[in-house]
């Protein structure tokens, strides 16, 4: 018997064949392509005195064969047992004696031990006869993959079970001390996908209390859950997290963040003017309650302006209707709103820009950048020369831009502004190759020969020459330069 125990092993760990599992992924074919292999492998493994013996089937078909089980299938519904035994001559040395209930199994039934005909009796009975010998041995998966369907998991070995993608059961883990170690086991294997499955785990079997106690000490779990929570957008479920943890800003913020979700414009400013007595910190009160202010505006502004635009009001209107709602709308879009529509309007009034401007405290960089952007669209270039000019005490004026004037330029030129307009900011770009750069791209031939000219190049002067047209008044220029040079050299 150990004999035999020992060569199955040595046949499942050598052979070419596989061992048959119901949890294969091949096809139906290719499991019966394995299982007659194995079939056919079998007599090579049965410990049998009469080795040097060839046992064959009534039709002369080696006993073990495919074909064999097929046909003594198929013919055991057709033919009596009893004229199977008188054709059987006993003590014969090329038959051997084979138990009348062989032929009632099919190819399946070798494999799971079910009988085909309910008249006969079972494959262990069969098995288990006396005069009979076991040609179809139990098989068995190699011992390496019986853990693979136990439910003996620890847990190092789930998490690595997870990690390789394989389907695992979590509900044995039953005790609170089994959770935490796998817990434990799969933040240390650092896998995002395998933490957050356990957590869902824990989160669907502890009780929030408890959860949120043994997370408090592992701060890897607590941010993985947190992210989770915001992702999906169980607010409910994180509010209770964070104020068990004492997290009040955090508490006030993702309560903030539901007024995303409130589509009504009366009642997201309801809910923006309960907000603002909310746990913040100093800096985002002052963010929420500016919020609150510009969504007042906003309403206000909107009302106004859909009156003006239905009655047909307001030239500006006319010539260019409003593409969207200002409602909701961020500050700089409100504020470009408000230089392209009421640029004009006196500081008193809610829509005016510069009571934008000082209600909300906008940087003059940025004021003057989107206040040149509006007025630009518009091609009111005397609002551009007006936002740019400055005056000191003693009643000076001068041109000035806090953006600087290269980015004027820039501005400028997407809006299609004349090259007039344009040669004049050019001419401030204080970096001289960066005017020369500026000028020479848009075609501003003044500023790039006045320049030549200060830096008493004439090569520069005599190759832009070419450039610019034949008998143009630039050409004159160059010209006229040039021979001012040639005198100046000799005087």
């Amino acid at each position: 018997m150990s004999r035999v125990r020992a060569d199955e092993e040595e046949y499942w760990h050598s052979s070419k064949f596989r061992a048959f599992t119901f949890d294969d992924e091949d096809d139906e074919l290719s499991q019966l392509k394995e299982s007659k292999r194995a079939v056919n492998s079998l007599r090579d493994i049965v410990d049998d005195d009469d080795d040097d013996l060839e046992r064959v089937s009534w039709s002369g078909e080696p006993v073990g064969s495919i074909s064999w089980s097929i046909k003594e299938t198929a013919s055991g519904s057709t033919s009596s047992l009893d004229g199977r035994d008188s054709s059987l001559q006993k003590g014969s040395s090329s038959y051997a004696a084979l138990p009348k209930q062989a032929s009632s199994y099919s190819l399946s039934s070798l494999f799971k031990g079910r009988n085909k005909l309910s008249s006969f009796q079972s494959l262990s009975d069969a098995l288990t006869d006396t005069g009979v010998k076991n040609y179809a041995p139990e098989l068995r998966r190699p011992k390496a993959e019986y853990k693979d369907y136990s439910s003996d998991w620890s847990p190092k070995d789930t998490v690595r079970r997870m990690q390789r993608g394989k389907v695992c059961s979590l509900e044995r883990f039953r005790s609170l001390q089994d959770k935490l170690v796998l817990l434990d086991e799969a933040v240390a294997g650092h896998d995002g996908n395998v933490i957050t499955a356990v957590l869902i785990f824990l989160k669907r079997t502890l009780r929030r209390e408890i959860l949120f106690r043994e997370l408090e000490v592992r701060q890897v779990a607590l941010c993985h859950l947190i992210h989770f929570l915001r992702e999906t957008g169980e607010q409910k479920f994180l509010l209770d997290l964070l104020r068990f943890l004492d997290r009040t800003e955090e508490v006030a913020l993702s309560q903030y963040r539901e007024h995303l979700n409130i589509q009504d414009v009366e009642k997201r400013r309801e809910f923006l003017k309960g907000c603002i007595g909310l746990p913040f910190s100093a800096e985002d009160t002052s963010h929420i309650q500016d919020h609150y202010t510009l969504l007042e505006r906003q309403v206000i502004i909107e009302a106004n302006d859909r009156h003006l635009e239905m009655a047909g009001q307001s030239e500006l209107f006319r010539k260019y209707p409003r593409k969207a709602s200002i409602l909701n709308m961020p500050l700089v879009t409100t504020l470009f709103y408000s230089c392209f529509y009421h640029y004009t309007e006196a500081e008193g009034m809610f829509s005016s820009p510069t009571n934008l401007k000082k209600t909300f405290k906008i940087p003059d960089k940025q004021y003057v950048l989107t206040a040149l952007a509006a007025r630009a669209k518009l091609r009111a270039w005397g609002d551009v020369d007006a936002l740019l000019t400055i005056k000191n005490w003693l009643g000076y004026t001068k041109k000035k831009a806090p953006i600087g004037f290269h980015r004027v330029v820039e501005i400028l030129q997407r809006n299609n502004a004349p090259v007039q307009v344009l040669q004049e900011y050019v001419r401030l770009v204080e970096d001289v190759e960066t005017r020369l750069n500026l000028a020479t791209k848009y075609k501003c031939h003044d500023v790039v020969i006045e320049t030549y000219r200060d830096l008493k190049d004439r090569v520069q002067l005599t190759a832009y020459k070419s450039k610019v047209e034949r008998g143009s008044a630039e050409e004159e220029k160059i010209q006229s330069i040039l021979s001012n040079m040639v005198r100046n050299a000799y005087s």
